[in-house]
C-alpha cells in the first residue's frame, strides 16, 4: 500500500509539472518568436523607436475579462454602426503603444468606419521604448496568459462575430494564434513578418485565407521559414497568400528608421485589398 500511496504521489507530481510546463493551444511559433530575442542580430535588427505622441479622438481604451480571471485589455475603433465585424491588431514587440493606435485608426479609416478595429493588448499596460526593454518583456510574458488574452478578445467581440487578425512582428505571430483561437468564427488572418506556426495538423484547423507579408532579408524569419510555411498550408489545405520584400524586418514599421516606405506602401495595398474582400 506503502508503495502504491508512492506512485500515485510520485505520478500526481509529475503531472502537476507537466501542467505547468506544457504549452498552452499552438503557441510553439510564439515561443521559437520569442527565443529569436536571445540573438544579438535579431535584436540589432530592431532600432529604437522614434517619439510620436498619439493625436487621435476616435480610439477609446476598453477593458474584458479574460478566462484567467485577470482583465484584458484594448484600444478600440468602434464602427459607426452597429456590426459584429471586427478586426484585432496585434502589436509589435514594443506593446500597444502610439504607433499601433495610429495604424489601427488607419486600418479603420481605410475601411471606412464599416469594422469595429480593437488593438489588442497583450502585455497588459506595458510599453517597451527600446529593444532591450521589448526583448525582456515579450519574453517574460507567459504563454497561458497569451492565450488568455487572445480568448478574451474573441468572447468581447462575441459568438457571432466574423473576426479577421492582423499583426506585425510579435504580433504577426500572434495574430495567426488568435485566428487558430477564434475557431469558425475567424474570417482571415494578415501577418507581418511573424513567426507562422508550423504544426500542419494544426493549420488543419484554420478557418480564412491568409495573408503573409514578409521581408527577405529578415534574419529571423528568413525566406526558408517562409518557404517552409507555404509547403506547410497547402499540405493542411489552407490559403495562403505571400509577398516578398526587398527589405528589413520590420519594414512597416513608420518608428523604426529602417523603414521602408515603398515595401510599405505595396504590402498596405495587398492588406486593405483582402481586408476589404474579407470584410463584404
Amino acid at each position: 500500500m506503502k508503495k502504491l500511496s508512492l506512485l500515485l504521489l510520485t505520478l500526481g507530481s509529475a503531472l502537476g509539472l507537466y501542467a505547468q510546463t506544457a504549452p498552452c493551444c499552438h503557441t510553439d511559433a510564439v515561443t521559437e518568436f520569442t527565443g529569436l530575442a536571445n540573438r544579438e542580430d535579431f535584436r540589432m535588427a530592431h532600432k529604437d523607436p522614434l517619439p510620436y505622441t498619439y493625436q487621435g479622438t476616435a480610439g477609446t481604451e476598453v477593458s474584458f475579462p479574460a478566462p484567467d480571471g485577470k482583465t484584458a485589455y484594448g484600444f478600440l475603433f468602434k464602427a459607426r454602426k452597429p456590426t459584429d465585424k471586427y478586426l484585432f491588431v496585434f502589436q509589435e514587440w514594443y506593446g500597444l503603444n502610439d504607433y499601433v493606435k495610429k495604424e489601427s485608426e488607419k486600418l479603420y479609416n481605410d475601411l471606412g468606419g464599416a469594422v469595429n478595429v480593437l488593438a489588442v493588448d497583450m502585455y497588459d499596460k506595458v510599453v517597451a521604448t527600446n529593444r532591450e526593454e521589448a526583448a525582456k518583456t515579450m519574453q517574460s510574458v507567459p504563454r497561458e496568459r497569451l492565450k488568455a488574452i487572445m480568448e478574451a478578445a474573441r468572447n468581447y467581440a462575441g459568438k457571432s462575430a466574423s473576426i479577421v487578425t492582423l499583426g506585425w512582428c510579435f504580433g504577426g505571430a500572434i495574430a495567426l494564434q488568435s485566428a487558430l483561437i477564434n475557431g469558425d468564427r475567424n474570417m482571415g488572418c494578415v501577418m507581418y513578418y511573424g513567426m507562422p506556426e508550423k504544426d500542419v495538423n494544426a493549420l488543419k484547423q484554420l478557418h480564412g485565407p491568409v495573408l503573409g507579408l514578409f521581408a527577405n532579408k529578415d534574419k529571423g524569419i528568413t525566406p526558408q521559414v517562409v518557404d517552409e510555411f507555404e509547403q506547410n498550408m497547402k499540405k493542411a489545405g489552407k490559403t495562403l497568400t505571400v509577398e516578398r520584400y526587398d527589405a528589413e524586418h520590420a519594414f512597416a514599421n513608420p518608428s523604426n528608421p529602417i523603414y521602408n516606405s515603398d515595401a510599405t506602401k505595396d504590402a498596405y495595398t495587398h492588406t486593405i485589398a483582402f481586408l476589404r474582400e474579407r470584410f463584404k
